[in-house]
Formats: structure tokens, C-alpha cells, sequence
């Protein structure tokens, strides 16, 4: 958090400032003076600070010492969402006549009689070839569930300027006011001839399995759902990477998933294409997948008709058993500490 502060023009005062912040368990990051005369002296300070809760409390305390008076105070979070995190800019200016003729009107119509043309140049001449639609209706915010498609959009903000930060890639947040599944892929389809692929974020499942699965097959451009995919991925890179320093090949170890969600069930599909044999899979009762297909949740059909080996029943404690892999995907408090007593010498784990 930032803090504007004044203090008294006394030596001794700053410290006895810094030793109150540290009592408190905040670390005092930058401090920059704003003013000074001979009787007080204005300081912005930055803390950093475990959590709103944690800053109130900090803020209390500075408020009762006698030579520092709290000026102002905001979040630092907040400041950086103040006016939203990204911004829409021209690769050039419009500065004359001659530019405002070829970008809009006149000239733009000869563009628009070639993609009418060949649909293929619109990859050519417009953003839709750099441009993804990060969409979600706010069902399954991370860590904070249903609160709608308004509260989403800091979250889809934020993945936007991920994909442009990491991959160079465009993309725009689209929350969407419905949670009808039948209208979000409407919805999608017809916006889709401004993007060149589809990202689907913080949708409930089994939702989310649907919606997906039905725009993939309606439209000619990617579709993704990062909850799922985008999860799996970094799994599989960080096992390949622990499985690098415990000396170990993917084809040798047992894994355990626990959690068989959108995650959990994108998660163990992509692990057993990259070759691992011995996966089971756990919900919070226990291991699930040893049922027939028609007895499971339709989103685990196709990871079920993957697996051509018996999958044994019991606990989750009972698939640890000697398991060298174990990833969490699953609410809090379903692996306890000495329940990694049950595994294979030197286990990686994921929680």
C-alpha cells in the first residue's frame, strides 16, 4: 500500500516510524519526501503488508504514534485496476488528410472488396489474425466462485495483458451477461469473425465442457478453455522438469489427480498423452474412475475411455500408496501433510 505521511522535523522521528511498521509485521519499502519546513516534513512511503486486514492494522498503529499524522492512504492493487489495465492504440497516427483517406474512407473500401472477395486476406489486413476473445460468464471466478460477468473483468483484463506481454497476442475481454449456455455460444459465433481464436475463462462446469466442445465444432478458428488447458500445460511442463531432477521417465511413474473438475480431467488427458501408463484418479471420496463409463460424469467419459487398465478403488490415501506424482486440483483440506508418508521415495507433488 502507499502511504502519505507528516511527520514532525525531529530527529529520531522516521525511526521511530520504521520501528512501528516493523512491530507489525509490514515491510516499509520506498520512501520519497514531497515537502519539507522547518516543523514538518510530507513522505510518501510504500508497504508491503499480508493483507487488507493486515493494512488496516498497520494504519491504526501510525495513527496513534504522536509525531506522524496519516495524510492518505490507498491500495496499491486498486491503483494499478484505477481505469481499467489495458488500452486500445493506433500503430500510427492520424495526423493528415491523406492518412485519414486511406485507414477510413475512401480508401479502406478497396480493403473491404478484397475480403469480400477472399475471406482468407482478412488474416492479412485486419487484427483478426493476432486477436483472441478471452470470454467467460463469470460463473467460476478463481477462488471466489459465481459473482457475475461485471466482477470478471479485472480477471480478464488481466489475462489479456498476459497474452499480449508473453505471446504478443491481442486480446480482449468479453464478459458476458448470461449464463445460458445456448446464449454464450450464439453469442460467440457471432462475434467470432473479429478474432482469430477463442479463449474461454471462469466458466462453471460441466458447462464450460459443452460450450467448448460445441464451438470447436462450429467454428474454423481455435477454441481453448484456459481453465482446463491452460492449467494442464503448465502441469505437464513442471512434471517434465521434476522428473528431470528426480531422475525418473514419464513412462515409469504412478500419478494421482486429485480432482477430476474441468482442470483435473484436462490435466489427466494430457498427461496420458505424453506417455503416462499408471494415472488414478480421485474426487474427494476417493478414486472414481474404476467405474464403467456410463456410471461416471459425462465430462469424464472421454478420459475414462482412455485408460485400458483396471483402476483399483478405495481412499485417497489408498492411491497415494507408493504413487511418485500427486497434483491437487481439488478443494482445501483433502491431503493432509502425513499423507505423503505413503509415497514412493522422493514424491513430487502439485498442491
Amino acid at each position: 500500500m502507499a502511504v502519505r505521511l507528516e511527520l514532525t522535523q525531529r530527529t529520531g522521528v522516521f525511526a521511530q516510524l520504521a520501528t512501528a511498521i516493523a512491530e507489525e509485521g509490514a515491510s516499509l519499502g520506498a520512501y520519497d519526501m514531497v515537502s519539507a519546513t522547518r516543523t514538518k516534513v510530507i513522505r510518501d512511503i510504500t508497504l508491503d503488508v499480508q493483507s487488507e486486514e493486515h493494512g488496516e492494522r498497520v494504519m491504526k498503529r501510525l495513527n496513534s504514534l504522536a509525531d506522524v499524522r496519516v495524510i492518505a492512504s490507498s491500495d496499491r492493487i486498486f491503483l494499478m485496476h484505477l481505469g481499467g489495465k489495458i488500452r486500445v492504440e493506433s500503430k500510427f497516427p492520424v495526423k493528415t488528410r491523406n492518412t485519414l483517406s486511406m485507414v477510413y474512407t475512401p480508401g479502406v473500401g478497396r480493403v473491404v472488396k478484397a475480403i469480400a472477395a477472399d475471406e482468407k486476406k482478412a488474416y492479412s489486413f485486419t487484427t483478426k489474425s493476432n486477436s483472441i476473445a478471452v470470454v467467460t460468464d463469470g460463473s467460476a471466478i478463481l477462488g471466489l466462485g459465481n459473482l457475475g460477468p461485471l466482477a470478471a473483468l479485472p480477471v480478464m483484463e488481466g489475462k489479456a495483458m498476459l497474452f499480449h506481454q508473453f505471446a504478443g497476442i491481442d486480446a480482449w475481454p468479453l464478459c458476458l451477461n448470461t449464463q445460458d449456455s445456448e446464449e454464450i455460444i450464439r453469442t460467440v459465433l457471432a462475434i467470432s469473425p473479429s478474432f482469430g481464436g477463442i479463449n474461454l475463462e471462469d466458466i462453471s462446469a460441466p458447462r464450460c465442457f459443452d460450450i467448448e466442445r460445441r464451438l470447436q465444432a462450429e467454428l474454423d478458428i481455435p477454441v481453448m478453455h484456459d481453465d482446463q488447458h491452460g492449467t494442464a500445460v503448465v502441469i505437464l511442463g513442471a512434471l517434465l522438469n521434476a522428473l528431470k531432477v528426480t531422475r525418473r521417465t514419464i513412462d515409469e511413474i504412478t500419478v494421482v489427480v486429485v480432482g477430476l473438475g474441468a482442470a483435473g480431467t484436462a490435466c489427466c488427458e494430457l498427461l496420458l498423452g505424453a506417455g503416462v501408463t499408471r494415472l488414478k484418479g480421485c474426487d474427494k471420496q476417493g478414486l472414481v474412475l474404476d467405474r464403467p463409463v456410463e456410471d461416471l460424469l459425462p465430462h469424464r467419459h472421454t478420459l475414462r475411455s482412455l485408460i485400458q487398465y483396471d483402476q483399483p478403488t478405495g481412499t485417497v490415501q489408498d492411491a497415494l500408496k507408493d504413487a511418485h506424482v500427486v497434483i491437487g486440483l481439488s478443494t482445501a483440506n483433502i491431503l493432509k501433510p502425513e499423507d505423503l508418508a505413503l509415497m514412493a521415495k522422493d514424491p513430487i507433488v502439485f498442491a
